[in-house]
């Protein structure tokens, strides 16, 4: 019964109209899982109705439990996760790495319905570093947004200048060191091929003194403002926005979409739209600015956003971003599709308000 208590749940979760535009997750569940369950159950129960409906009412409070995760989501306020140096601990020996990392985990995987794992913020502190390993349930994206370090995919090494990044896809060894006698810093990015399943490696390897390639031999992403494209009235906001896709779903091997990268003049905005397919990360690089959420259960919230803020999305949230400061904002965006099949997918206002 419990089996199919959960194959009950999740039809319904993986319903299309389930975050369709005004609706939140939990809101379908009444009427189409009492259906699924009716159709399910007394098929395979030969039991007077006075007891089916027992039976089935029992059935419905087990599939309701397992659907709290699902229907419940956090308030705004509640999800934002703020980058505090005074709250940075260190970490020593980080997979066998030489030195130590100054930092905090600042999201996991509670924070997103979807496969997003990690958000893990810190300092490469100079001669230190991650050692190589290798996740088999996992792909990370390792970004420096200043100084250089020494990035390693598959034992081979490149320095790279920052602000940029590299890819390690599901199933290679990767570590980053510090070579230099200044602290550079330092965001990790993870996402899993299952929900909440992450694991590790270590090769008990520093990478300290080792040959490096001037061409890296691996995929490597510059975050330089230079190669952003203008972009009027982005999801029909306000003014122009300086917009790039950094990684698309073509290189990724998890349900892992995009990194975008989004630089709003002030007094711009991306208007509101939502994703039904896809759950987001903001990571604000620099600026300030407020976003703006919208769904049935909550109605409309707002969260002041500044320098080293990350907050997440789920599907079916509609959502807007506005720059409320004097200088630029500067925004990365983790998208991270319900799954490899269902791709990525934009709602904005106007095609849901016909």
């Amino acid at each position: 019964m419990l089996s199919q208590a959960l194959t009950c749940v999740k039809k319904i979760s993986t319903e299309k109209d389930v975050a369709a535009p005004g609706k939140d997750v939990g809101v379908l569940f009444g009427g189409k899982m009492q259906a699924l369950l009716q159709s399910a159950f007394r098929r395979d129960i030969k039991a007077p109705e006075g007891r089916m409906l027992s039976i089935s009412k029992r059935i419905w409070q087990i599939a309701g439990l397992l659907a709290i995760p699902l229907a419940a989501r956090e308030a705004l306020l509640q999800r934002l996760a703020h980058s505090d140096p005074s709250l940075f601990r260190a970490q020593k020996a980080v997979h066998g790495g030489p030195g130590q990392l100054t930092g905090a985990i600042m999201m996991d995987a509670h924070s997103s319905e979807t496969n997003f794992s990690l958000l893990h913020r810190a300092v490469l502190e100079p001669k230190s570093g991650v050692g190589a390993h290798f996740h088999n349930t996992c792909e990370e994206f390792f970004i420096i947004f200043d100084g250089e370090a020494q990035f390693t995919i598959d034992g081979r090494t490149s320095v790279l200048k920052g602000p940029a990044g590299a890819l390690c896809r599901m199933g290679h060894s990767h570590a980053i060191y510090n070579a230099t006698d200044k602290p550079v810093q330092w965001l990790n990015i993870q996402v899993t091929a299952a929900k909440g399943a992450s694991d590790s490696y270590n090769l008990d390897d520093p990478r300290v003194g080792v040959p490096l390639d001037a061409i890296p031999v691996f995929m490597t992403s510059r975050f330089d403002r230079a190669l952003l494209q203008p972009l009027e009235s982005m999801e029909g906001g306000k003014g122009s926005a300086q917009y790039r896709r950094v990684l698309n779903p073509s290189v990724f091997t998890t349900p892992w979409s995009y990194v975008d990268q989004v630089v709003l003049p002030a007094g711009a905005s991306i208007g509101p739209h939502l994703h039904r397919q896809v759950g987001e990360v903001y990571y604000v690089v620099k600026g300030q600015g407020k976003l703006s959420v919208s769904t049935q259960s909550t109605g409309m919230e707002a969260a002041s956003l500044r320098d080293g803020d990350a907050i997440a999305l789920q599907l079916g949230e509609l959502h807007s971003v506005e720059n409320t400061g004097a200088d630029p904002l500067e925004m990365l965006i983790i998208g991270v599709s319900r799954d490899r099949e269902h791709g990525t997918d934009t709602l904005n206002r106007p095609h849901f308000q016909k």
